[in-house]
């Protein structure tokens, strides 16, 4: 039904929640990508401090995100499920989410919830709301548990 599945993963054990999910539904010919965003803090700038902030080092972050989920792909594979992963930067985590999922005939996107809400969820906003409402094709959200 589903031939290609994307699970956009944060680097949180909560996100990681959503790969059983993701690939008990991948049978047969099926690829799961898993997904994470790089996105770079903006620099602060103050004047009157004469401190130099350094930036991370995009492509360092990239390289770290890229080790992180082939860690996880790592036994999926063994298991016999045909896994990609996959890192972009980008600012929005969403648009990023979207735009691969659209990019790259995306059946179906695995994700999780963070269950933020009040306060938290209107400063920080709801990534899978937001894939929820731009997606180009369905969306399993995943109810975290945390502990």
């Amino acid at each position: 039904m589903y031939k290609k599945i994307l699970a956009p993963l944060d680097g949180s054990k909560l996100a990681e929640q959503a790969i059983p999910y993701a690939t008990e539904l991948c049978k047969g010919a099926t690829e799961v990508t898993l997904f994470q965003v790089v996105h770079l803090p903006l620099p602060l700038a103050a004047p009157d401090v004469n401190m130099a902030v350094p930036l991370p080092d995009p492509e360092a972050l990239k390289k770290e995100a890229l080790d992180y989920l082939e860690k996880l792909a790592a036994p999926l594979r063994e298991e016999g499920v045909n896994v990609k992963t996959a890192v972009v930067e980008r600012d929005v985590v969403a648009e990023a989410i979207v735009d691969y999922a659209e990019q790259n005939d995306i059946d179906l996107i695995v994700m999780t919830t963070h269950g933020r809400s009040g306060l938290s969820r209107l400063v920080f906003g709801s990534v899978a709301e937001s894939v929820v409402r731009h997606a180009p094709c369905p969306v399993l959200l995943i109810r975290s548990k945390e502990g």
